[in-house]
């Protein structure tokens, strides 16, 4: 009998047989491993791993943007290997993931390196959109989607570009993305060649591209210059777009270049004749010219007098009356005025214009109306501290000083009478033409008071000189007010006036009244006081009062006369009294 040894494993052998290719399958979870297309169902392949197990993948993970996705059975591909087998025994598989992690790895190494990318804007989302990086996907703010902002980004999108990467986070998933600076560091290239074939001074066709307040931005074959508002034209342009249009071709020069930052400054008028060459010839000082309003500012008006040519009015040069009145209301924009030409500076050019110097001179014309000596009327404009403001023919101005106003009173005191508005009369004193200043007098209307006829002067007639009056003169006067203190009186026969104090209306005490008196009544006086230099008369009852007793006493107070102090003064007074009428009999005998 032959016997025969059969191993058999037993139950703890098996187990860590299983453990072991277990293990070996388990290790391959979480990586890209390599599979072969068997069968094609429908919609999805199936993929045998070589892992005694087969997997399934949508054909749509095969596809993508800028990829056809097409399949066949024998083809090799790569998958990510999430599980070695599911509820249903198959291998959980994909492909997306696949192509992730092999573009995370590409990416990376040219991120680290500051290499372009490849990718292919697919969709939009807020705030920009997203680019797959074959199989990772990125996102492209709107901002750096182009150099300047785009409206419309259908045309971009579908079609594969260049991209630099400017952050990628691997943990969160996240890269982010620039066609921005592609574009800007090519451009920079491009403006760089570009620049280092032009020039100073060359003259170039180029293109309006942009038009702002400003200026223009003159398209010169991939690089852009700055044509500025004023470098237009040679005359004023108020805005770029009254001369230029986008799409217009333009002939420009090539004023500067900055090889640094690439600017451009292009000019149009230099390519013209320079209006202001032999200006001092063209126009001359104190010649006459017309010309265009063209601009109104605070300070004056801007006149065209032919294009490119522009000269200024300043507002002291527009009106020889309207002196704070705003350039805006004296004349108006396009407006054509004749001027004057004051100063020509062809090195700023700059030339000064005079509007006024065309009018006719107001103080000139009223100087040889009204000489000094003449007499005016016009209208009070303004009182101020210094004297009274008049209005006068020609739209001029007068002034009366304070001195001006009385012979007698003081001005400060006077001027209160006067209100504006008031129509008053004057005489002219002096006109200056060159200061614009006309000087009036009210008081020069009467004679002086305190005047003296020179001698020889027969300019006054006779019985006209006024009353030889001095110190100890016995005058009569008009009482115009009575006050406590005293009255104010006015000579008789002068326009002198004068106020006679309390103490000075009687030589006794008792008598010293104003009461006494009246307005319009008529008193006797002595002037105490006369000085011409000083304008001051002072004059007192008291004082002829005194002086005509002093008189009585020396004429009938002789000591062999034996008349009392009543008998003098008595005849004294009957004296005084009878003399006005000897003084009008004589005239009756006459």
């Amino acid at each position: 009998m032959t016997s025969t040894n059969t191993y058999a494993p037993s139950r703890e052998d098996f187990a860590a047989l299983l453990d072991e290719s277990y293990g070996q399958n388990e290790a391959f979870e979480g990586s890209v491993i390599k599979g072969l297309v068997v069968a094609i169902e429908k919609d999805v392949a199936v993929i045998d791993l070589g892992l005694k197990t087969e997997g399934r993948v949508p054909l749509k993970e095969f596809q993508g943007p800028g990829r056809e996705g097409k399949l066949a059975v024998g083809d090799e591909v790569e998958v990510y290997l999430e599980r070695i087998e599911n509820a249903l025994g198959e291998a959980v598989i994909s492909r997306d993931k696949a192509r992730r992690e092999e573009s995370w790895v590409k990416l990376e190494k040219a991120f680290e390196k500051q290499e372009k990318v490849e990718g292919i804007i697919f969709n939009q989302v807020k705030g920009g959109f997203t680019v797959d990086l074959d199989g990772a996907v990125a996102f492209l703010p709107r901002s750096q989607v182009d150099i300047r902002p785009i409206r419309d980004v259908t045309p971009l999108m579908q079609t594969p570009q260049p991209f630099q990467i400017l952050k990628m986070d691997r943990r969160r998933g996240n890269i982010v993305v620039s066609r921005r600076t592609v574009l800007e560091e090519s451009r920079a290239e491009q403006r760089h060649e570009i620049v280092a074939n032009l020039a100073e001074g060359q003259v170039i066709d180029g293109v309006v591209k942009n038009i702002t307040d400003y200026g223009a931005f003159v398209d010169l074959g991939g690089i852009d210059g700055l044509l500025h508002v004023t470098d237009v034209a040679w005359r004023r342009v108020n805005h770029p777009t009254e001369v230029l249009s986008i799409g217009q071709t333009v002939r420009v020069k090539i004023i500067k270049i900055n090889h640094d930052t690439h600017r451009i400054s292009l000019g149009m008028k230099q390519l013209l004749e320079d209006p202001w060459q032999n200006i001092e010839a063209k126009y001359p000082l104190g010649a006459r010219f017309q010309g265009r309003v063209t601009n109104i500012t605070d300070y004056g008006a801007f006149v065209e007098l032919e294009p490119g040519i522009e000269g200024l009015i300043h507002v002291s040069e527009m009106s020889w009356t309207k002196k704070n009145v705003h350039p805006g209301k004296i004349v108006a924009t396009s407006q054509e005025v004749e001027v004057q030409v004051l100063e020509v500076d062809p090195v700023k050019r700059r030339i000064s214009l005079g509007l006024k110097q065309t009018l006719v001179n107001p103080w000139e014309a009223f100087a040889e109306k009204y000489p000094a000596g003449s007499e005016v009327e016009g209208e009070i404009k303004n009182k101020t501290e210094f004297g009274l403001f008049i209005g006068l023919d020609g739209d001029v101005d007068g002034m009366v000083h304070l001195s001006d106003l009385d012979w007698t009173k003081p001005g400060e005191q006077i001027i209160e009478a006067f209100k504006k508005g008031d129509t008053v009369k004057a005489k002219v004193l002096d006109v200056d033409v060159e200061k614009e200043r006309i000087s009036l007098g009210i008081k020069q209307l009467t004679s002086d008071p305190f005047a003296v006829q020179p001698p020889g002067d027969t300019s006054v007639k006779p019985g006209d000189e006024g009353p030889d009056i001095k110190k100890g003169s016995v005058v009569t006067c008009e009482v115009l007010e009575v006050k406590e203190s005293g009255i104010d009186v006015k000579i008789i026969g002068t326009d002198l006036t004068a106020f006679i104090k309390r103490i000075e209306l009687a030589r006794d005490r008792a008598d010293q009244k104003t009461e006494r008196f009246a307005v319009g009544e008529k008193v006797d006086a002595r002037v105490t006081v006369f000085d011409r230099r000083a304008r001051k008369i002072s004059v007192s009852i008291k004082a002829l009062e005194v002086a005509e007793e002093k008189e009585a006493i020396a004429q009938y107070g002789s000591a062999d006369s034996g008349a009392s102090l009543g008998d003098i003064l008595g005849a004294a007074l009957k004296a005084r009294e009878d003399a006005p009428k000897k003084d009008t009999k004589a005239k009756t005998d006459d």
